[in-house]
């Protein structure tokens, strides 16, 4: 597939998150981080019916001695089980079965070769940023919903606030989640403004999957497909030289989802997060990392190409900026 032109256009030059309290006086909502629970002091004790039931294995293994009866002790109560969510199953062909690269997707990827297969050198970076689409997904990525019953409620990862609204000022941003639409609603309402919302080129929920009716209600591994977002007439038209033939494809595209496996029909276009579940052990600073990688990607001509050699990784020793 051959790489499409990239047109520089006028972008505000890629600058740092602003910091906690710069950031306060933005027009985005407040989301209070709620602190991680403390754990109990001292040690875990028994039940009451766990004591009750081993003082009458007690009572009546006295009431044995004493009158020789051959009586068995009552079994102790069923203990509660933590059990760990089912693995997600496979989707049904129905539903596209599981995707893989095209050919012509991994031809541009690793860009020109010479006669004996080696890779030639990556293009020179663009001589001043350009508009790129980012797909964000929400939980696990921007969010964490402790109780997925309730869709409203939730945690949102550090930075979350300052990070979404830089996105929307600096690049063409989608929403792409898989979650049902009616908790897709309850998380942006939460998350963003209205008027944050309606500069979301769009915003899709799991009904933009492609999954049959089975799997849309089951736990079904899920696979966000890139080349959807490409087919969408609204998405296309949201590219500032559409007018001019320009169109979104894996030159200019990237995902951001805490999932890599989503992003299997085009590996070399996903950023992937660390989940975040909850402050409690959580690495500092995932998306000001996030921030700064989205800037390089404004001056490559071929973001797939580029992340294929240069795939996003954490920093555990990265610090915000001194300004920021």
């Amino acid at each position: 597939m051959a790489a499409a032109t990239a047109t520089a256009i006028a972008v505000s030059a890629p600058r740092h998150l602003p910091s906690a309290a710069a950031s306060s006086s933005a027009p985005s909502p407040s989301l209070a981080l709620p602190a991680a629970p403390k754990k109990k002091k001292g040690i875990m004790r028994k039940s009451k019916a766990l004591k009750e039931c081993l003082l009458l294995q007690k009572n009546q293994h006295h009431h044995h001695h004493n009158h020789n009866h051959h009586q068995q002790p009552s079994p102790l109560p069923p203990q509660p089980t933590h059990q760990k969510p089912k693995a997600r199953q496979k989707p049904s062909p129905q539903s596209g079965g599981i995707p893989d690269p095209s050919e012509a997707y991994l031809e541009q990827a690793t860009g020109p070769v010479t006669p004996s297969g080696q890779a030639l050198p990556a293009p020179l970076p663009l001589p001043r940023p350009r508009q790129i689409l980012v797909i964000l997904d929400l939980n696990g990525t921007l969010l964490y919903r402790p109780d997925r019953r309730h869709s409203g409620n939730f945690i949102a990862r550090p930075h979350a606030e300052p990070f979404l609204s830089y996105c929307l000022d600096t690049f063409v941003l989608a929403i792409w989640s898989s979650a049902k639409p009616e908790n897709v609603r309850k998380m942006v309402a939460k998350l963003l403004t209205p008027a944050q919302a309606a500069r979301c080129v769009v915003i899709w929920a799991r009904d933009k999957l492609g999954l049959c009716a089975d799997d849309y209600s089951a736990r079904v591994q899920v696979y966000k497909r890139l080349s959807v977002v490409w087919a969408d007439e609204r998405v296309q038209q949201a590219h500032p030289g559409h007018d001019a033939g320009a169109r979104w494809d894996q030159t200019n595209t990237v995902l951001v989802d805490d999932s890599a496996e989503k992003g299997r029909s085009e590996p070399y276009n996903i950023l992937p997060l660390p989940e975040f579940s909850g402050p409690s052990g959580e690495v500092p600073n995932v998306l000001p990392q996030v921030h700064d990688y989205l800037n390089a990607l404004c001056y490559q001509p071929d973001i797939s190409r580029y992340m294929r050699r240069n795939p996003f990784t954490l920093d555990p020793g990265y610090a915000l900026p001194a300004d920021a």
